[in-house]
């Protein structure tokens, strides 16, 4: 007898092997048989779930999510648009900011650039504090997080710009040993944002030493994607070798036409450090636009010293001046392909070009991002039509590539803000899935689920997590191979990818038969 019986699907066990036909017996919230189970019934038949022409894998595992730094991880806890792509586990503080530890006031503020950080009540400090409050909720997924290192580094430098001295160093070295301690899966950085910029990179290989030492990953946000990109990759490969430390490299890309032979070069030189004995890997999205703050659109110099510096300096009508030469001078930016996706104090400007924005106020369309970012004191976030299609199949077969969102989980009620949130919120796997597997075969179906369970559970040491075994938790993702698909576009990104039939989350249905059941059955992972 068991709790729950899968039967007649056909399974890919996350591993990368051959699909086969079996039935899988649940029992509380592990997977205890997968054989043939045709004689054993359920303690309750209607715990039987008939998977004939579906497809029964591991629950998916996004290794880069920001449900936490978007606070839907509180405000919308079922995370529908997640649940509905079949991921069942997301890890949080990403990109260098995350919502533990926070040693003083100023580490909350790293997550400003993306959010009203007065929407929920924070009554925590410490990793193990966050997790403890997490364990009180119900929780829509299994959730886990990283270190951020503008956390650390925020609650000792506050908002000055510079070096950090020796003294401070070891602070955030103790700071960071506590919170790996406590359960945190690692480090990550986030060097392309503002107060994240002029930290070092022997700065980054002490903290990377810390990791090491608990066994964890550096994950980064690198410095450059666009004319950065080489250089960006080679610090991140420097941090592994002197450190020890295993890498990864978040959402990879090559921004920019011009720049783009650029990822060929940079998974060479990837795919090069791991013969030399490295242990890296990166993630990546489908989508060849990106969604980050405006203010990358300006001259680095602009935006040292975090937003309210940023502001403050192009309210100044000189530096304004020199901020607009130096961008037509330098930028290779295509205007008419760069959208408002959020602008918290103007909505007017949302869904609206940078080119159009020009255009209807009569000025430059430099002009138009510095009078945007004004306007929204600096937190307007942007899409950026940049990316090439080629690059995105060849990061996708890479070996060394994993699947990841680079997004956060939603329900339809969020529409009503009138933000404009990328599609991968709503699509990004099940676009793996019906576009680049099914329809375009970049991929077979053991290869891509296996980049999306098996290797990230490999990655972050989740121990009984990403494939199918007897013994393992009971996350499991049932979908039809005809029709799994994402169906959110930019311009109405509210709609739940379709072919998705059951997820079951530690052993309890969270889908059934293509609903949300109401059940939250996530856990906190810890290290």
């Amino acid at each position: 007898m068991y709790s729950i019986i899968i039967k007649n699907g056909t399974i890919i066990d996350g591993t990368g092997k051959k699909r086969f036909n079996a039935d899988i017996g649940i029992d509380g919230d592990k997977i205890t048989a997968i054989g043939d189970l045709s004689k054993v019934a359920a303690a309750d038949r209607k715990t039987e779930v008939d998977a004939k022409g579906l497809y029964v894998v591991p629950g998916f595992i996004d290794i880069n999510n920001h449900s936490d730094n978007y606070f839907s991880l509180f405000t919308m806890p079922r995370l529908e648009s997640l649940i509905k792509q079949g991921i069942t586990t997301i890890i949080g503080g990403n990109c260098g900011s995350s919502l533990a530890p926070l040693v003083a006031e100023e580490d909350i503020i790293s997550i400003q650039k993306w959010i009203d950080i007065n929407q929920i009540n924070i009554d925590w400090l410490s990793v193990e504090n966050f997790y403890n409050v997490l364990k009180k909720r119900n929780l829509g997924v299994n959730f886990a997080t990283l270190v951020g290192h503008e956390n650390i580094r925020r609650s000792l430098l506050k908002d000055d710009v510079r070096q950090v001295m020796q003294s401070e160093m070891e602070q955030m070295e103790k700071i960071l040993d506590k919170a790996l301690s406590d359960g945190a899966l690692g480090l990550s950085t986030g060097l392309v944002y503002s107060h994240a910029k002029l930290a070092a990179t022997d700065e980054i290989i002490r903290l990377a030493k810390i990791v090491k030492k608990h066994n964890g990953v550096y994950s980064s946000h690198i410095r450059g994607e666009a004319d950065g990109l080489l250089e960006s990759v080679e610090e991140a490969i420097r941090i592994g070798r002197e450190s020890g430390v295993s890498v990864q490299i978040s959402h990879i890309k090559a921004v920019g036409e011009k720049n783009w032979p650029h990822l060929e070069k940079a998974l060479e030189k990837i795919a090069a450090a791991v013969d030399s004995g490295l242990d890296i890997n990166f993630d990546i999205y489908p989508y060849t636009t990106t969604g980050s703050v405006l203010y990358v659109l300006l001259p680095e110099w602009v935006t040292l010293g975090g937003r309210k510096k940023m502001v403050s300096r192009l309210q100044d009508p000189d530096i304004r001046n020199k901020v607009i030469k130096e961008m037509q001078e330098q930028s290779s930016y295509d205007y008419k392909r760069i959208s408002i996706s959020m602008c918290p104090r103007n909505k007017y400007l949302i869904g609206k070009k940078i080119s159009q924005i020009a255009d209807n106020q009569g000025i430059c369309v430099e002009e138009a991002v510095i009078d945007t970012l004004l306007a929204s004191e600096g937190q307007a976030i942007c899409f950026l039509d940049s990316l090439s299609e080629d690059n995105i199949k060849k990061g996708l077969v890479h070996w060394l590539s994993i699947v990841g969102s680079n997004a956060a989980g939603y329900d339809l009620s969020h529409k009503k803000t009138g933000d404009l949130i990328h599609p991968r919120c709503f699509g990004a796997f099940a676009k793996i899935l019906g576009v680049y597997v099914r329809e375009q075969k970049v991929l077979n179906w053991e290869t891509a689920i296996n980049k999306m369970t098996a290797m990230p559970a490999d990655k972050l040491k989740l121990k009984k997590r990403g494939s199918l075994a007897v013994g393992n938790f009971a996350d499991i993702t049932v979908f039809d191979p005809n029709t799994i698909s994402d169906k959110a576009t930019f311009e109405n990104p509210y709609q739940y990818a379709e072919g998705m039939h059951y997820v079951f989350i530690n052993g309890k249905a969270v889908l059934s038969k293509g609903k949300h059941t109401g059940t939250l059955a996530g856990k906190v992972l810890k290290r």
